[in-house]
């Protein structure tokens, strides 16, 4: 045997599990009606960084980003019409994520920027202190 997995002749394909576990459930994360957006996060030094795929959306009027209550909520709509001899074809739809941030995360001082089909969102989260402090006790 040769160690790679071999299909069996009618046996039913299953979906691309390996796809749902890297982008969650089909509706995790995403308003009813809407699709998903493929993102990818982690936090760099003091920085959280989230990074979305997003080709062919124009962010000045598409793209609208809000925070509430610690989650981040990512929103965008594209509508795309190509018309060509004897065919058109459109494109559209809504697409939504939302994300917690981390404790102590600065959303309101959050920043995006959108290059190449990628919105780049930076939030700052300083380091936590992590000191101790005395309680003096009093005599009653």
């Amino acid at each position: 045997m040769s160690g790679m997995i071999e299909r069996l002749p009618l046996w039913p394909t299953l979906p691309d599990l390996f796809g749902w576990v890297e982008g969650g459930l089909p509706g995790a994360h995403t308003a009813a009606g809407s699709h998903g957006i493929r993102i990818e996060e982690h936090i760099e030094g003091e920085t959280y960084l989230l990074r979305a795929e997003l080709p062919g959306i124009d962010p000045a009027k598409d793209v609208e980003i809000t925070v509430t209550e610690g989650v981040l909520t990512l929103r965008a709509e594209r509508s795309e019409k190509t018309e060509e001899k004897h065919r058109t074809e459109f494109r559209y739809g809504t697409f939504t994520r939302s994300v917690r941030l981390p404790a102590g995360a600065k959303g309101d001082e959050a920043t995006a920027e959108y290059k190449d089909g990628v919105l780049t969102i930076t939030v700052p989260v300083p380091e936590a202190k992590a000191g101790t402090r005395t309680i003096p006790v009093r005599h009653g």
